[in-house]
């Protein structure tokens, strides 16, 4: 091998470890050596290409199958992605129950006519081979299940998944933080499908879906936590409200003088006590709304009305609360809108929570104004104050449920944190959309759009 030759070598070498896997390089046969050096630093280009290629379609599979949130989600994105990666005409994932000591299928994916391993089919992990793929680490092939079957008759799954159509299968382990959480199955219709593919591709692959799968997996049980909570809040609101509503008609007896006279003393702690019973009542209806919303059992009933009539018999109805904190509320509506199909109780469960809560910001001596206008198909109704305002940073979370910001009520008036959730999930069931504008010291201003049709 001459100078020149080895030079060539040696700035192919340098320009695929700068990513160009295809360098030119001159292939002397009359130097045995030198030419097959030359192939093997090619062989060694194309070889690098591939893999570089995998990595890139892993990385751009595993970043659309992240996105999946339910497990599910999750192996729909699997089977359909994974192809240009490995061949496999079935899909499955098992979770390890540790409690039980058992493995559980939870997701299947297959190309065969009938599934015979089915969701929530399990099978006892002590001393079964998937035991010895945890202790090992390292993935199952069976290039021929028929064979492996004649030599393990006793596994039942290999029975069901050879009933399946399946011929041959490969089984990942997955792990999380060094923990085993269960296993993948690619499964295929021919045999050696998995012969002469690369193990490390493998447990890179079940590497990466292993933290997917159990963040999956993690974001379910939340959601089950999160409907245990809901039914927890719905029942315990239920149940405080009867003998809080029991307590407060006795009091309103004794205020009326049906249960005889009262000394002005006992008149007053009465009334703070029927003030707090009033205060309770609203945080258990609260509450149980919340509840309700959360649950996906909020029922709207939906008839068309007449806008000017609602607004005007709201208006009425509200002006005494915002004239006790001595604020003018201001009605500002077009003499015509057109009728609109919602819920009008809602709707106005809706307005009392915001009307309720700018009065409660507001200074006495400044003005709240609810106003209505057509913009399309939709009706814009806001809700004005100028009152404190509400802090930029702090305007992202009025919608959260329970959350407070830095604001004071101007009165001393309380607050549950679970109004301002309410309304906007009251809203979004109709179809709506609700935005708030503040500034400091000049006042906040939500505006509700509400398409005037709704099915």
């Amino acid at each position: 091998m001459d100078e020149k030759q080895l030079v060539e070598f040696c700035e192919a070498l340098k320009a695929m470890s700068n990513g160009n896997f295809q360098p030119r390089i001159t292939i002397d046969h009359n130097d045995p050596a030198a030419a097959e050096l030359g192939q093997s630093i090619l062989e060694l280009g194309r070889s690098f290409q591939q893999r570089c290629r995998e990595q890139q379609t892993l990385a751009s599979i595993t970043e659309k199958i992240n996105a999946g949130l339910l497990l599910h989600e999750v192996l729909d994105h699997i089977f359909e992605s994974f192809h240009t990666i490995i061949p496999y005409d079935r899909i499955g994932v098992a979770l390890i129950d540790e409690d039980k000591n058992m493995v559980e299928a939870c997701c299947i994916r297959s190309k065969a006519p009938e599934i015979k391993i089915d969701r929530g089919y399990s099978a006892p992990l002590k001393n079964s081979s998937l035991e010895n793929i945890i202790a090992t680490g390292n993935p199952r092939i069976i290039n021929d299940i028929e064979l492996y079957l004649k030599e393990h008759p006793q596994s039942a799954s290999t029975k069901l998944i050879l009933a399946e159509g399946m011929r041959s299968s490969l089984t990942c382990p997955l792990l999380a933080m060094n923990k085993a959480i269960g296993f993948i199955f690619f499964s295929s219709m021919q045999t050696d499908t998995y012969k002469d593919l690369h193990i490390d591709l493998f447990l890179k692959i079940a590497t990466q879906l292993s933290v997917i799968l159990e963040k999956s997996r993690m974001y379910e049980q939340l959601i089950q936590l999160n409907s245990l909570k809901n039914k927890f809040l719905g029942f315990a609101a239920h149940d405080l409200r009867s003998p809080i509503g029991v307590i407060k008609n006795f009091i309103i007896l004794f205020l009326e003088g049906y249960l005889g006279e009262i000394k002005e003393k006992q008149r007053n702690v009465l009334v703070t006590m029927d003030k707090n019973c009033d205060r309770m009542l609203n945080l258990i209806g609260n509450l149980l709304d919340f509840s309700a919303i959360e649950s996906g059992n909020l029922e709207l009933n939906l008839k068309e009305f007449d806008l000017n009539q609602f607004f005007t018999t709201y208006y009425s109805m509200t002006k005494s609360l915002a004239s006790n904190k001595q604020i003018a509320l201001k009605l500002d509506i077009p003499e015509k809108l057109p009728p609109i199909t919602a819920d009008p109780d809602r709707i106005m469960q809706v307005l009392d929570n915001l009307i309720t809560n700018a009065l409660k910001f507001s200074y006495p001596k400044t003005t709240v104004t609810l106003s209505a206008r057509k913009a399309d198909d939709s009706i814009l109704m806001s809700v004005a104050d100028q009152g404190q305002g509400i802090p930029k940073h702090e305007i992202m979370k009025i919608f959260q449920e329970f959350s407070k910001t830095s604001v004071k009520p101007t009165g001393g008036e309380k607050s549950t944190g679970l109004g301002l959730a309410i309304v906007k999930k009251i809203i979004e069931a109709h179809g709506g959309t609700i935005t708030v504008e503040s500034e400091v010291g000049k006042g906040t201003t939500f505006t509700i759009n509400l398409p005037i049709r709704r099915q």
